[in-house]
């Protein structure tokens, strides 16, 4: 068993991510597509189908954005998010959709924040009662003691977190804004990943509200609280 934080507990043991490179995984990226059209198209019906006849969904952020998959031990997609850059041309997504921010609030600056997007798990390991696109449940339940999170927590969705986190620290990205639910942003907050909400709730896949997430400071929080998790964040595969 692991003993030290140079050999961290496993937080997300039946399942691995990684990045997806747009250009160069093609075959890849046409499987998350294929699921994103199954999951927005079809199961929830946020997007028209009749608007992709290729049965992929995909959209204008694609091409820059940062693509991660996560994948169970047979190599099955069983999640995915990726991470929207604006540039000169396009601001954030939750910008255009859930514009009514808080009174105060002062967005951070562009070229070191991203927006976590997409977030989703498969529909096969989303079988709980009240489970979110992001496989997290509903259903108000205790934070879990630290030594219980590998049982308790969404690994999936720790998994796709430790790679946009260490992506975010090597490319000195700072804040992550989320347009999200309010039960995954309770789950994070359990987890010590600090998102504040910025913003009022809207209508854009689903009712959601914008939020904010200091990398820093959560680094600080989940270090504190749960150093045998941050450990397993920071390792990189």
């Amino acid at each position: 068993m692991p003993n030290s934080v140079t050999d961290p507990v496993n937080f997300a043991p039946y399942f691995t991510s990684r990045r997806v490179y747009f250009e160069s995984d093609q075959s890849l990226m046409d499987r998350i597509f294929e699921l994103r059209y199954q999951i927005y198209c079809q199961e929830r019906q946020y997007l028209p189908a009749i608007n992709y006849p290729d049965k992929r969904e995909s959209d204008e952020y694609d091409a820059t954005a940062v693509h991660f998959a996560a994948f169970n031990l047979k190599e099955d997609l069983v999640g995915y998010v990726r991470l929207v850059r604006p540039d000169a041309h396009q601001p954030f997504p939750f910008q255009i959709h859930c514009p009514n921010l808080m009174p105060g609030v002062t967005l951070s600056t562009p070229t070191d924040s991203v927006e976590v997007s997409r977030l989703m798990v498969h529909p096969n390991y989303r079988r709980r009662r009240g489970d979110t696109l992001s496989g997290v449940s509903t259903l108000i339940e205790a934070p879990a003691a630290a030594h219980d999170l590998r049982d308790k927590s969404p690994q999936i969705l720790l998994s796709l977190y430790r790679q946009i986190y260490n992506f975010s620290r090597i490319n000195h990205i700072n804040y992550w804004y989320a347009a999200m639910e309010q039960d995954l942003a309770r789950v994070l907050n359990q987890l010590d990943f600090q998102f504040e909400q910025i913003g009022l709730k809207a209508n854009y896949f689903g009712p959601v509200a914008p939020y904010l997430a200091d990398l820093q400071k959560s680094q600080d929080r989940v270090e504190k609280h749960n150093p045998a998790l941050m450990a397993w964040m920071k390792k990189t595969e």
